[in-house]
């Protein structure tokens, strides 16, 4: 979730009628509720109701340290399913049933999957998510030397928790752009698992009213991490010429890492990251403890939800729509980028796929007729009711861990839920038997938000904003409950299933 701002007013519009249709019981048959799905990319069999998919999104918080590893992991497990890699730069060639992805940036990732029974002008079922997370970056010159320590400059990223980054065991992922040969260049993720970095506090006797005051580092200059002791190493300081923005040692630890010559590392571009594995706790193993559960846990939920919702043969074969899944990068800053939100990535890539899969000349408000049909869930974490401050939440509002999906809403459009979207996406739950919770912030303080708003808005897509209820956000180590990942898969998985037929039930603008 993005950092917090003050509420906007809006103008209110007289509410259209409604008309609800009875919802037909042939929708869901048994087989359907209960039959096993194995997942592509591992042996474990998936049972809808029974085998739960926290082992393996913890697998993926492991290998995603970073947006660009986390988008690269996404990458890896659409080529497992069969999904098909196309390229923005080049033509496409898109058939009914196919099921495709694109990434850009390797930090944002757009995949979908196409209804046998397609025709131009029928819907999208997108969920959306993001795949960054506040952190530390290195800074483009990070060589800084104090008191004879060899210290790395950083830059805040986002609204983090920065006090938790003291007394870390730290290292560096991210990605960097090699020399190959003479005229080309390549670019490759590292990830240095060992921990090299640390930011330590400063004692309490040297700080005696820390405890009274309250712990307020500066961010400019009390927020570096220590490298090492600074070295006289002959062989590494010969290298301080070719590498004078960066500590040669720095170098020489990426460059081990890639199996290169140090001179052949050209750019670099690195987030601080926490060398603790994600796992599970609690005295009943029920939380999930881990960095960046904010937004990657949404983020795995969506893509595994596509990619088990159509991962049979015959799972699109009645299915009209679209079904999308688009993982977004600096949403933790706005989404302002070429890979953000705020680009118009995924609503090129929906009016170039309705264009694809035409036969003939698509005529002019074919894509504003598809978007007006289509939906969009804007999946991002929710706060959690804290046992310890509790009373930083509406009373009648607080989500608790386990208890499913938390809808989200603001009248100010902080968020982008509406009275029908919120009651069409508890329909997908209800009918599926999952539970979900409200959220409203305090009328006393100021509201988050999230891509929602801003993809409701770029083209008027219909929009719920959910999330899965957590603790100690934008901390270096987060906690969410390990039955709402499974919960937030299946209601993810029965909305890409079921929401063609949902969604006929009820007409707004007749």
């Amino acid at each position: 979730m993005a950092s917090i701002t003050g509420p906007h007013i809006l103008l209110h519009s007289r509410s259209p009628s409604l008309k609800l249709k009875p919802f037909p019981n042939s929708l869901f048959s048994s087989k359907q509720a209960s039959s096993p799905h194995r997942h592509r990319h591992g042996s474990t069999l998936c049972s809808v109701n029974s085998i739960s998919i926290v082992p393996d999104l913890l697998d993926y918080l492991n290998h995603s340290w970073t947006q660009f590893h986390a988008t690269a992991e996404a990458k890896r497990h659409l080529i497992a399913a069969g999904f098909h890699l196309l390229h923005e730069n080049q033509e496409w060639d898109l058939k009914p049933g196919g099921r495709y992805f694109f990434t850009r940036n390797m930090s944002c990732l757009v995949a979908f999957a196409v209804g046998e029974k397609y025709n131009v002008g029928d819907a999208f079922h997108v969920i959306a998510a993001h795949t960054d997370s506040p952190c530390l970056k290195l800074k483009p010159k990070t060589a800084s030397c104090k008191c004879n320590y060899s210290m790395v400059n950083v830059q805040t990223y986002g609204a983090g928790l920065w006090y938790t980054w003291f007394d870390r065991d730290l290292s560096v992922a991210g990605r960097v752009i090699l020399r190959s040969t003479a005229n080309s260049y390549v670019h490759k993720l590292v990830k240095v698992d060992r921990p090299i970095l640390r930011i330590p506090t400063l004692a309490i006797h040297l700080d005696r009213t820390v405890n009274k005051d309250g712990f307020k580092p500066n961010l400019e200059t009390q927020l570096l991490p220590l490298l090492s002791m600074k070295h006289e190493d002959a062989s590494l300081e010969s290298k301080e010429k070719t590498s004078s923005y960066h500590h040669p040692l720095l170098m020489q630890v990426l460059s081990d890492e890639l199996n290169c010559d140090v001179d052949d590392i050209v750019n670099i571009e690195l987030n601080v990251c926490d060398t603790q594995p994600s796992c599970l706790g609690g005295g009943n193993n029920e939380f999930i403890f881990s960095g960046r559960l904010d937004n990657l846990a949404s983020s795995y939920c969506a893509l595994r939800a596509l990619i088990d919702s159509c991962e049979s043969p015959g799972d699109l074969a009645s299915e009209h729509a679209i079904r999308m899944v688009a993982l977004f990068d600096n949403e933790e800053v706005g989404s302002g980028s070429v890979q953000g939100a705020g680009a118009p990535t995924m609503f090129q890539a929906m009016r170039r796929i309705v264009s694809d899969l035409a036969s003939d000349y698509v005529g002019e408000g074919t894509f504003e007729r598809t978007i007006r049909q289509s939906f969009l869930v804007s999946a991002d974490m929710a706060h959690g009711v804290h046992p310890n401050f509790m009373d930083k939440h509406d009373e009648l509002h607080r989500p608790e861990l386990q208890k499913g999906l938390v809808i989200k809403h603001n009248a100010n459009q902080r968020y982008a839920t509406s009275g029908i979207t919120s009651f069409l996406f508890k329909e997908v739950g209800k009918i599926h038997n999952l539970p979900t919770q409200e959220f409203v912030v305090r009328n006393d303080m100021g509201c988050g938000s999230t891509i929602g708003p801003i993809l409701a808005s770029g083209v008027g897509i219909r929009t719920v904003d959910c999330g899965i209820a957590q603790l100690s956000m934008h901390s270096i180590r987060e906690i969410c409950g390990k039955e709402d990942i499974d919960i937030a898969y299946k209601h993810f998985k029965a909305f890409y299933q079921s929401f063609s037929s949902i969604d006929k039930m009820l007409t707004v603008d007749s």
